[in-house]
């Protein structure tokens, strides 16, 4: 994602659970936008920072994390409000290196460990690992430099180890290294291959581009072209992450169809890709201010486009209308500075009553693979 690692980028009682759960709101009820004709989404996820601003250096108390990040398990009414959670990041050259610490076991952040997955996975929310962010771009560039081939099975390693999934977030604008990328993912999936069905949760490998097509528009053509055709897929799908600052509606449509239509013009030209391999994203906590995206459903982005990302129609690419859904930007703390959602800011009445709107399935069900 878009971030700056420090710059924008602990329920020991029963009776203590039960307290907060009461405490938390309950989820808004459905709007028209359940109605609305189309493909649901079925992927409906949050990235998620930790309390250190993406960098997970610390182990944490599972009371103050549960405390912290109820609300992703709980809407207000029993049900999750998301499928699935991306634990933002992983650097890339030091899971290479296999580095040890105060902040890194083996090259993996202490903080992201099994029992964080297991508060997730136990409610039947997907998880994975994001390895990069825009921080540690040149620790991609070095790790790919190194050993591109030895990072991909070290990463499917982890993935073993923790039963994740692993998200590609290269976000190197000038020159990507896709010869490197492509090393990397052939060792992935020499360990881990595609599979339709979603049932192994370490064989979902997936990659991060720009909002649009007009940023990271090496890495985007490449990974259009090679790895995310329906008709023989390498990877599972992209997210179309949050730009500089949250869109209005008709922005985050215009950006998403960019990716469905291509630029035709470029070159070499970005060809279409097909509306059932991304997913379009929003901001939930950005800046000072709490945003609907979080708190509000009837009022939040996740509404306002719920119809168009339901029905966008293939461009060239795909046979079936319709994004596999929404991530979002970021739960509990993405920043050293702004707002969390941490209590009260947490997203029941957003994020939580648009899972409940939409009827996101949990656990996420096989998607759509054209």
């Amino acid at each position: 994602m878009r971030v700056l690692l420090g710059r924008v980028k602990s329920f020991a009682a029963a009776a203590a659970i039960a307290a907060v759960a009461a405490a938390l709101p309950t989820a808004a009820p459905a709007t028209a936008a359940s109605a609305v004709a189309g493909n649901a989404p079925q992927v409906y996820g949050a990235w998620h920072c930790g309390d250190d601003a993406c960098t997970w250096a610390t182990v944490r108390d599972m009371t103050d994390f549960d405390h912290d990040n109820h609300w992703l398990i709980d809407r207000g009414d029993g049900h999750p409000s998301v499928n699935l959670v991306v634990l933002s990041f992983v650097n890339p050259l030091t899971l290479l290196s296999g580095t040890t610490n105060s902040g890194n076991t083996d090259g993996v952040p202490v903080g992201m460990n099994q029992a964080v997955v297991n508060y997730f996975t136990s409610h039947g929310i997907r998880v994975m690992l994001s390895i990069g962010g825009i921080t540690y771009t040149d620790d991609w560039d070095t790790a790919l430099a190194q050993n591109p081939t030895l990072l991909g099975q070290k990463a499917a390693a982890l993935a073993t180890r923790l039963g994740v999934g692993i998200e590609i977030d290269y976000e190197q604008s000038s020159g990507p290294n896709t010869a490197g990328l492509q090393a990397f993912i052939d060792a992935y999936r020499a360990a881990h291959p595609y599979d339709a069905s979603g049932a192994d949760p370490t064989a979902r490998l997936t990659i991060d581009v720009a909002a649009g097509d007009r940023w990271l528009i090496d890495l985007d053509q490449y990974a259009t072209a090679h790895w995310l055709t329906p008709g023989a897929p390498v990877l599972d799908y992209a997210n179309a992450m949050v730009p500089s600052k949250q869109p209005s509606a008709g922005g985050a449509e215009s950006n998403w169809q960019e990716h469905i239509s291509g630029k035709a013009n470029y070159s070499p030209p970005i060809p279409p890709l097909a509306p059932a391999k991304f997913t379009g994203s929003l901001y939930i906590a950005e800046g000072s201010q709490v945003r609907p995206e979080c708190t509000d459903f009837s009022s939040s982005l996740q509404n306002a486009t719920g119809s168009w990302t339901q029905n966008a129609a293939p461009a060239g690419a795909g046979t079936t209308n319709g994004l596999l859904g929404y991530m979002f930007w970021a739960a509990e703390r993405p920043s050293t500075r702004g707002v969390t959602t941490d209590p009260p800011n947490t997203c029941e009445g957003g994020v939580g009553a648009g899972s409940s709107a939409y009827s996101v399935p949990v656990p996420m069900p096989p998607l759509r693979q054209s």
